[in-house]
């Protein structure tokens, strides 16, 4: 009765802890939800779209620079001198308008549209972090479930050991030594029960904070992304995307324009001003005469600074000093993600092998289990034979179930680094943010009018009005 009591210990822990798969519901989320739901959920996400949205008006701003301006002004003046009353009140309309400044604005109006490229690529970086998170938090979630569910079926297990090593003792068969043992290796496997259950409550709360909710039930995780032929293929393609390196391309294009911009500051600039007003006066005295003048004025204003005390220079070579700079950076931006791609694509080569490894290591250790297990029935083996036999066949599925998340995992990360991971990439179906819209109703500088009105519906439909 007892021998068949533990040839009836536990079914292979493989089917157990695949168990729960098995049965999934239908409404299973998916993958493609979790990072539908951080997409819509980021705040990191608005708060760069904002960003965008300032520098689309930096460039309306440089544009707005080119355009006259307009403005008006109302005075009134009161006098008394030596005892007599003065008043005058004047009303003036005032226009000005540079006419030509040997490139200055021109220059302007590139580096903010370089700006604003530069902004879009960080925000398409933006897009890929938090992807990525949702990604990562995914897997960890359904990880750290797989793992409670081993340590779980673990505990069951080795409390029915230790039940049998209790009976065993109490028959004579085996010593108080191996009674010690199944109930230090019991509360060991309820003390790693109760780690994975907290290490599954921090993979929910992260995933609660990534996609504004917690996570459900969750479905598989679906077929590794298709992969470039080879590592030299992936590197071409994280070089011509990745958007950090697009981001620094944008940059170094405005530091090489700061440099004309800084040289620029050196010429002449020519404005015009126009002007009409009209001043109505009255004196106490004489009789309280009033006179009323209207007066009309035009004029030409050339201007060039010859002496700044070094001010001009020092811009000029502290642009050229930032020029330098961008392009080291945009250098080293271009290595780091190619040190990424390789990073990613070695992962994914690792996790590869361990997985098969592991497969072999699990087969392997059942097969001693069961041998251990059968032969401490005879007395050949104790019972710290059997619970160490036991471990190993644990250690190894909890390893598979790390390795086939970091599979996973690798296969995004290289999407990340070839700068690929996106909503629109991955078509996972949903509206987007449109970067240009926003732009395309601002970049003539619109104040009222139908362009105005187009401006209102595009905030509108991104929810700021």
């Amino acid at each position: 009765m007892l021998g068949t009591r533990l040839r009836n210990l536990r079914k292979p822990l493989v089917a157990a802890a695949l168990a729960g798969a098995m049965a999934l519901p239908a409404q299973a989320e998916t993958l493609a939800d979790a990072m539908v739901a951080a997409y819509r959920h980021s705040a990191l996400l608005e708060q760069n779209r904002a960003v965008l949205r300032a520098a689309d008006e930096d460039a309306a701003t440089a544009l707005a620079a080119l355009r006259p301006i307009l403005q008006w002004v109302g005075e009134y003046t009161y006098q008394n001198i030596e005892g007599f009353d003065a008043n005058s009140a004047s009303l003036s309309l005032q226009a000005q308008m540079t006419l030509y400044d040997w490139g200055r604005n021109a220059i302007a109006i590139d580096i903010a549209k370089e700006s604003v490229l530069a902004t879009r690529a960080a925000l398409v970086g933006v897009e890929q972090d938090v992807l990525l998170g949702a990604v990562e938090a995914y897997l960890n979630v359904r990880s750290a479930t797989e793992q409670v569910e081993l340590q779980s079926n673990s505990v069951r297990v080795i409390g029915q050991e230790q039940q049998a090593a209790t009976d065993r003792f109490e028959v004579g068969e085996i010593t108080q030594t191996d009674v010690s043992q199944a109930d230090a290796a019991l509360a060991e496997a309820r003390a790693e029960l109760a780690t994975a259950q907290g290490d599954l409550q921090i993979a929910r709360e992260n995933y609660r904070a990534l996609t504004g909710k917690f996570p459900g039930t969750l479905a598989p995780p679906p077929p590794t992304p298709k992969l470039p032929a080879n590592l030299v293929a992936a590197r071409e393609i994280g070089q011509r995307t990745h958007p950090l390196i697009q981001q620094a391309k944008r940059e170094t294009a405005v530091s090489e324009l700061g440099v004309a911009a800084a040289a620029a500051e050196r010429n002449p600039e020519l404005t015009g001003t126009a002007g009409i007003s009209t001043t109505r006066s009255k004196s106490i005295s004489g009789g309280g005469v009033s006179t009323t003048t209207d007066v009309g004025t035009i004029g030409l204003n050339l201007s060039q600074t010859i002496y700044s005390g070094g001010r001009l220079p020092s811009a000029h070579r502290k642009a050229m000093a930032q020029r330098d700079a961008t392009r080291s950076s945009l250098l080293h931006t271009a290595r780091q993600v190619d040190q990424a791609v390789g990073n990613a694509w070695a992962g994914i080569d690792v996790a590869r092998a361990q997985i098969g490894a592991i497969d072999e290591q699990i087969v392997a250790a059942r097969q001693a289990y069961n041998g251990v297990r059968e032969e401490s029935l005879l007395g050949a083996r104790t019972t710290l034979d059997v619970l160490d036999a036991e471990q190993s066949v644990l250690e190894a599925m909890a390893n598979k179930i790390t390795a086939e998340a970091n599979l996973q995992l690798a296969h995004y990360q290289l999407l990340s680094a070839m700068g690929l991971l996106t909503v629109e990439n991955l078509k996972l179906g949903i509206p987007t943010y449109d970067p240009t819209a926003y732009y395309n109703a601002v970049q003539d500088a619109p104040f009222t009018s139908r362009q105005g009105e187009s401006l209102d519906r595009v905030l509108r439909a991104i929810g700021k009005q």
